[in-house]
C-alpha cells in the first residue's frame, strides 16, 4: 500500500479552503445565518478528496478567515465543521457519493444547525429556539451538496474521479 503525501494533501486542503473563502463573497442571508453554499461544497471535496481530517481543518481555517475578513459570522464554525466531520466519515465508511451528500446536509443542517444554537445564545446573546438555525442552515447545505454531487457524479462517469483521488494519494 502506497503512502500518501501529506505536503500534496495539505496544498489541495489550502486550495480548497481559499475557494471556500473566496466563494463565500457568494453568499445571502436567510433569518440571522448568512448561507454560503460554496463551503458546503468545499466539505465534500474534502471529504471525498483528502479525508475527514483534513475537511474538519480545512473548515475550521475556512471559518476563521471568513470571520477575520467579516464575511460571515461565528456560526459558520458549528456548521460548516460538523458537516466537514460528518461527510467526511461518512465518505470513509461507504465511499459512496450520494451517502456523502445526505451526510453534509445532515451534518450541517441538522447537527450543525443545533450546535449553532448555544453560540448564538451565550456568545452572540441572540435570544432563538434550539431549531432556529436548522432552515437557513440546510437552505445553504442542500445547494452546496447539489452542487458538490453533479461536479463528483460528473467526474465519476468520466473517469476523472479515479485519477483525481489517486493523484493526491501519491
Amino acid at each position: 500500500m502506497r503512502q500518501s503525501n501529506p505536503a500534496k494533501k495539505l496544498a489541495i486542503a489550502g486550495l480548497l479552503t481559499a475557494l471556500a473563502v473566496a466563494g463565500s463573497l457568494f453568499s445571502f442571508p436567510v433569518l440571522s445565518s448568512r448561507c454560503s453554499p460554496v463551503q458546503h461544497m468545499v466539505n465534500i471535496l474534502c471529504a471525498v478528496f483528502l479525508g475527514p481530517g483534513y475537511g474538519l481543518a480545512s473548515a475550521f481555517a475556512a471559518s476563521l478567515l471568513r470571520n477575520l475578513l467579516a464575511l460571515g459570522s461565528p456560526l459558520a464554525f458549528p456548521g460548516s465543521m460538523v458537516g466537514a466531520l460528518v461527510c467526511g466519515l461518512t465518505y470513509a465508511g461507504t465511499r459512496n457519493l450520494a451517502a456523502t451528500c445526505v451526510g453534509e446536509v445532515v451534518g450541517t443542517g441538522v447537527l450543525g444547525a443545533l450546535a449553532a444554537w448555544p453560540i448564538a445564545t451565550l456568545i452572540l446573546g441572540q435570544k432563538v429556539a434550539a431549531f432556529a438555525y436548522m432552515v437557513p442552515f440546510l437552505v445553504s447545505t442542500v445547494g452546496g451538496s447539489v452542487i458538490a454531487g453533479a461536479v463528483l457524479f460528473a467526474l465519476k462517469r468520466s473517469g476523472g474521479l479515479d485519477t483525481m483521488q489517486a493523484l493526491v494519494a501519491r
